[in-house]
């Protein structure tokens, strides 16, 4: 049997063979692989709405290819090769469970691949026609509303429109081959047809995306998202933090995608194709001109920062609201043949007005300046059996290099070794790059990462990294050069229909002190325990998290959450309660909320409190499917929530949020 990935730890949560699977397992999961700073990067909402996408729009292993299975952001490489190796001998599939014949997919890993992959007969091997697209394609309205039962400051004055933050998102598929969509989204206080939203919603998003396994590979129009080797040139997409990363950190993808996202900021706009040119190369070719929201400096004529929040609530928000351009090309050429790799990628982006931010501070001093950049990059590597390389090597208009380099081994079948090395220059800048790193961004940094994953017994998995970086630039709240050093194990134990879960994680940075004369050390202690029972219509999970972080005070932080969740025929509920205690903000917690089809659902807290959330679906037919949930959240410690326009005069406060489904 293959070697367990790396993320055996997290995904062993998911159950024995011949349990009952519930179907947001891969929520479960998705919040396994998590630690907070992932949670509060905007590329882990974005990889949530992937998952979600994906699990609402499953692969068909019959006519899937290896570009269709990278999408898969928990699978290995291996085990896509082996995956297509088996759909090509034994295709037609008669069932998800031929999964089983594949040495190295593991039973938890398998039962969560179900969640995104089935099995059905092939209609046809060649492109549809027109007529067959329109006649057996498949519609999907999905509505949301999130009704707020309580007032922020901001709704009596400031905020330009009603306190409901509510979206649609209508999608038209055909299998693999056509995909439509459109996305209309508004946020709470942002105008609904009036003023400067006379067309309705304050964002939209509409892409076309076609695949075929011709000459035209792959083709989208309109808003779309872009990865492409390790991400040092071009990841508009997303990314997993250190934890959930490691799995497909040796996949060098070619990846395109609509923007079906309500996310403002990461997309591009205009269309991308790929080309297969030969069985083992493939030509990648994209233009976007799309509008950004910006901060100009006091000359108006110059960007300041360029903004990605999205909100447009008030005045001040909407005046920076798409009051620049911004206009990129982009190419790629990838090969790959008897387990070598490797790619060329070029990106080239310019402005109609020069970036010139503010770099009198020294941690801002080697931001982008200017107007036009460009980033090239060539990344490599080599598969067999048991060795992996891989890496990426990038430069630009900045004359600065970051590389990233990874190597994983499998010693034995039941051991995995993994060793990482990244180089970023504190002078390299790309504003598209996204990549494995400490601090969200491909700049300023250099470190190791080392990692195993090891099943000493059939039913106990162990998961270690331990992760050193130097940072040589000064950064936020640090004046000079700074290390960060982060360790992390987990240990995961499953009995029938019981799972145990431990971690625990040693985090230190430096930061400076009130007078800014010397750099301290900031220790974090995470834990978090968690006992999960699953039945056949019911399932129940207790977690406790604790936090203490020591610089030149501590402050601590618990939570316990009970969770509890009842499926019977078309009939779904589930509570959640949690209490948290923290000493501050920089001690808090954070917890997965069973939440709605894509909304994304990991909030953090502080304080004293209790957290109560009660779900309710029915899926009324096949085709209409109706949510509703209800959260509310009481703090003991204080008189008023939040600040600003956001100021709620109330110790609570409660949601409403009601979501309908309608296939056609």
């Amino acid at each position: 049997m293959w070697k367990q990935g790396i993320l055996m730890a997290c995904l062993s949560l998911h159950f024995l063979t011949g349990q009952a699977q519930m179907a947001d397992d891969w929520k479960t999961y998705y919040d396994e692989i998590g630690t907070l700073e992932d949670v509060e990067m905007g590329s882990w909402e974005e990889a949530y709405d992937v998952l979600n996408e994906l699990a609402t729009h499953k692969i068909n292993l019959n006519t899937a290819t290896q570009q269709d299975l990278e999408r898969i952001p928990f699978l290995s490489a291996q085990q896509i090769e082996e995956i297509v190796a088996y759909i090509y001998q034994y295709a037609p599939l008669q069932s998800v469970d031929e999964l089983a014949m594949i040495e190295s997919l593991d039973a938890p890993r398998r039962r969560l691949l179900q969640c995104f992959v089935e099995v059905k007969p092939i209609e046809q091997t060649s492109f549809p026609t027109l007529r067959n697209i329109l006649k057996y394609g498949k519609h999907e309205l999905v509505g949301y509303a999130r009704i707020p039962l309580y007032k922020r400051k901001g709704d009596d004055k400031g905020y330009l429109g009603d306190p409901l933050k509510h979206w649609m998102r209508y999608t038209f598929n055909y299998g693999q081959y056509f995909k439509v969509g459109l996305i209309g989204a508004k946020d709470a206080g942002e105008p609904f047809f009036k003023g400067h939203n006379s067309s309705g919603y304050d964002f939209y998003s509409a892409y076309a995306l076609v695949r075929t396994k011709g000459l035209l590979n792959t083709l989208v129009v309109g808003r779309y998202r872009l990865r492409f080797g390790m991400g040092l040139v071009m990841n508009n997409d997303f990314s997993f933090g250190k934890l959930g990363t490691l799995a497909t950190l040796g996949r060098n993808t070619d990846h395109i995608c609509g923007h079906a996202s309500r996310l403002e900021a990461n997309y591009l706009q205009g269309a991308a194709v790929r080309l297969a040119l030969t069985k083992h190369t493939y030509a990648t070719a994209f233009a976007s001109y799309r509008p950004i929201d910006a901060t100009m400096n006091k000359d108006s004529v110059t960007i300041a920062t360029i903004l990605e929040t999205g909100y447009h609530r008030t005045q001040s928000e909407m005046n920076r609201r798409r009051n620049a351009m911004q206009a990129t090309l982009g190419a790629r050429l990838y090969w790959s043949d008897k387990g070598f790799h490797m790619g060329l990628s070029g990106v080239y982006t310019s402005f109609n007005h020069q970036l010139r931010p503010d770099t009198v501070l020294t941690y801002r001093r080697w931001r982008p300046r200017g107007r036009r950049f460009y980033n090239l990059g060539i990344d490599y590597g080599y598969q067999n059996h048991r060795l992996m390389i891989s890496g990426e090597t990038a430069t630009g208009d900045c004359h600065a290099l970051a590389t990233l380099n990874t190597i994983s081994y499998q010693l034995r079948d039941n051991l995995t070794l993994i060793a990482l090395q990244r180089f970023y220059s504190y002078r390299y800048h790309n504003l598209f790059a996204t990549s494995f790193s400490e601090t969200g961004n491909v700049q300023n940094e250099s470190g190791y990462y080392i990692g195993a994953s090891w099943t000493p017994l059939r039913n106990l998995s162990l998961m270690w990294y331990s992760d050193y970086v130097s940072m040589p630039w000064a950064r936020y709240r640090v004046s000079k050069s700074s290390y960060a050093w982060d360790h992390l194990v987990q240990a995961t134990y499953l009995y029938h229909s019981l799972s145990l879960n431990a971690r625990y994680r040693w985090h230190r940075k430096q930061y400076d002190n009130a007078d800014k004369t010397r750099l301290i050390p900031q220790t974090e202690h995470r834990a978090r325990l968690s006992a999960t029972y699953t039945s056949t219509h019911w399932r129940n999970r207790i977690q406790t998290d604790f936090t203490y972080i020591k610089n030149q005070q501590t402050a601590k932080g618990w939570m316990l959450t009970d969770n509890f969740n009842y499926q019977l025929g078309v009939f779904k509920a589930g509570i959640q309660v949690a209490w948290f205690h923290t000493d501050g903000y920089i001690s808090r917690v954070y917890t997965y909320e069973p939440g709605l089809l894509y909304t994304f659902s990991f909030p953090s807290f502080y304080g004293h409190g209790m957290r109560y959330v009660a779900h309710v679906q029915a899926d009324v037919t096949s085709r209409l499917q109706l949510i509703a949930q209800a959260g509310h959240t009481n703090y003991s410690d204080r008189d008023h929530i939040s600040s600003g326009l956001q100021q709620i005069d109330s110790h609570s406060q409660t949601d409403i949020d009601v979501q309908m489904r309608w296939k056609f």
